[in-house]
């Protein structure tokens, strides 16, 4: 034997070797290579795919702000906030009185016409004038207070001097308000009228008896509400502001309560406008970010970051159940056409492109305001709100179910299902929708972002979602003046911010799912 030559081993050892190489090489061995499922490969292209993680990473963070945020916030939904404000509410007017007033005697009349012509006769210093043939006697019973009467009999009086009562309970006759300023403008320290002896000061102070009755001045301090009753006090002291030509006064009320008042004058009417400063509890409208509030409030004085947490709910609610109401009529019938063909292919498209010719859009506005008008409660607005965009949104899915399904229904495994006897319904429903599934969950995944500023833009026009509910669209509707878009940022930069993130994120997973399903197409 040579010695290159080897030994012939025997045959059990061989066989004994191939057993060996068997069982290292055997199907359960680790070693192998491994084939993934479709699935798997999807899967795998998916999450390989950077820019579809970052889309699905920020749908998770918007999911869990809006759904989970709401649930652990301090906060409710519609919860109202109040602050306490220094506000500055007008009070009275008050009016240096230059012109002359006019009061008829009782049972007489004294006209407008007549009261141009004393003007007349009082500046030219007449002591009559006449009127269809009939003269008036016009008589100065002291300083800028004149008589009118005709025949002897007082029709009338003119005076700039007020005589105003302290009591509003009490009533102040013509005889009294006569007598009264006859005496006050003819320097006089009483008078007597309808039997009542009355005592008048230097200031215009009228008293009977211990009693305060009135006072006469030339200011005339008047309430702007009726009813509030001004003292003597407050208008002596609000004359007398006004003569020192003050900015304030702080006066002390019945009830022993400090408020500060506010003057100002306006020279073009000789108006003075008193303000009252008082402390009131009001809404805390756009109030700034703060620890309390992170992001500060709307203007009904509820807290934005919460408000913004349940409208991320309501706006991602709505446009999932808007998809699901537009996938079960488009499947539905897009399965249907294109598996049957024929007169039922054409009635379902014909229905399809009627529904493509409705104007949308304005179809939705006049529904809109129809709820407005006939007062919609908000959550049945929301419910009809969802039912009218799936219902408008079917046919675009209807076509593509229908597209998908006519490719499919001559290949090999439907004449299997044909050839078994599966039932009609079966072969659609479970063998022809489920290949269709990658077509239709790309397609929805990119609709949502669509069917979410649809609801955005008609809850900023005022016909979506209605307050209380909160939704992104309708938060954003509060910047419809500028002076809010200019100084409150943080009511509408946070709630576009989000608007936006969801709708992008959203259109990237679909282009994901697209190129995951079909990588073909990324070439």
């Amino acid at each position: 034997m040579s010695e290159n030559q080897k030994p012939m081993r025997p045959a059990s050892e061989e066989a004994e070797n191939q057993t060996e190489t068997a069982q290292k090489y055997s199907l359960n061995d680790d070693r192998r290579v491994k084939v993934l499922s479709p699935g798997a490969m999807v899967a795998k292209r998916f999450f390989r795919n950077r820019i579809a993680m970052v889309g699905l990473f920020v749908l998770i963070a918007m999911f869990i702000f809006s759904f989970v945020g709401g649930l652990i916030s301090p906060y409710g939904e519609d919860q109202l906030f109040y602050r306490t404000d220094v506000l500055r509410k007008e009070y009275a007017s008050a009016i240096e009185n230059t012109e002359f007033r006019y009061t008829a005697a009782e049972g007489m009349e004294f006209p407008s016409i007549l009261q141009a012509k004393f003007v007349l006769a009082a500046g030219q210093k007449q002591p009559s004038f006449s009127h269809n043939n009939e003269t008036y006697t016009v008589r100065q019973e002291g300083k800028d207070f004149y008589s009118v009467s005709k025949n002897g009999v007082l029709i009338g009086i003119a005076f700039k001097d007020v005589f105003s009562v302290s009591n509003p309970d009490q009533k102040l006759t013509f005889n009294t308000l006569f007598a009264g300023l006859k005496a006050y403008t003819g320097e006089q320290t009483s008078f007597t009228a309808d039997g009542i002896e009355y005592t008048v000061a230097k200031d215009g102070l009228v008293t009977v008896g211990d009693q305060e009755f009135g006072y006469i001045s030339r200011y005339v301090v008047q309430a702007l509400m009726s009813d509030v009753f001004l003292t003597r006090e407050f208008k002596d002291q609000a004359i007398t502001t006004m003569q020192n030509k003050g900015e304030s006064m702080v006066f002390t009320d019945a009830d022993g309560e400090e408020h500060e008042y506010l003057f100002s004058y306006d020279p073009d009417t000789g108006k003075w406008t008193i303000r009252q400063e008082t402390a009131s509890r009001v809404y805390d409208t756009y109030s700034a970010p703060s620890a309390k509030h992170w992001l500060g409030t709307d203007r009904n004085g509820m807290d934005m970051l919460t408000r913004l947490m349940y409208g991320g709910r309501v706006s991602l609610m709505i446009g999932f159940i808007v998809e699901i109401i537009s996938i079960v009529i488009g499947i539905i019938l897009g399965g249907i056409s294109g598996y049957f063909g024929g007169k039922i292919d054409n009635l379902i498209m014909r229905i399809v492109d009627v529904f493509y010719c409705i104007p949308s859009m304005p179809i939705i506005i006049i529904l809109g305001a129809a709820m407005d008008a006939i007062g919609v409660p908000p959550k049945i607005r929301m419910i009809y709100l969802m039912l009218i965009l799936g219902i408008l949104g079917w046919p675009g899915l209807a076509r593509l179910i229908r597209g998908q399904i006519l490719s499919l229904r001559e290949q090999e495994f439907m004449t299997a299902t044909e050839a078994c006897g599966i039932s009609v319904r079966r072969r659609i429903f479970r063998h022809l929708i489920p290949n269709v599934i990658p077509q239709l969950i790309v397609s929805c995944t990119m609709g949502l972002g669509s069917t979410i500023i649809t609801e955005a833009t008609l809850s900023f026009l005022g016909l979506g979602v209605k307050f209380p509910f909160a939704s992104w669209g309708n938060i954003i509707n509060d910047v419809n003046n500028t002076f809010v878009l200019t100084n409150f940022w943080f009511i509408w930069i946070p709630a576009g911010v989000l608007l936006l993130l969801t709708v992008l994120a959203f259109n990237i997973l679909g282009d994901g799912l697209r190129d995951a399903f079909d990588p073909k197409m990324k070439r």
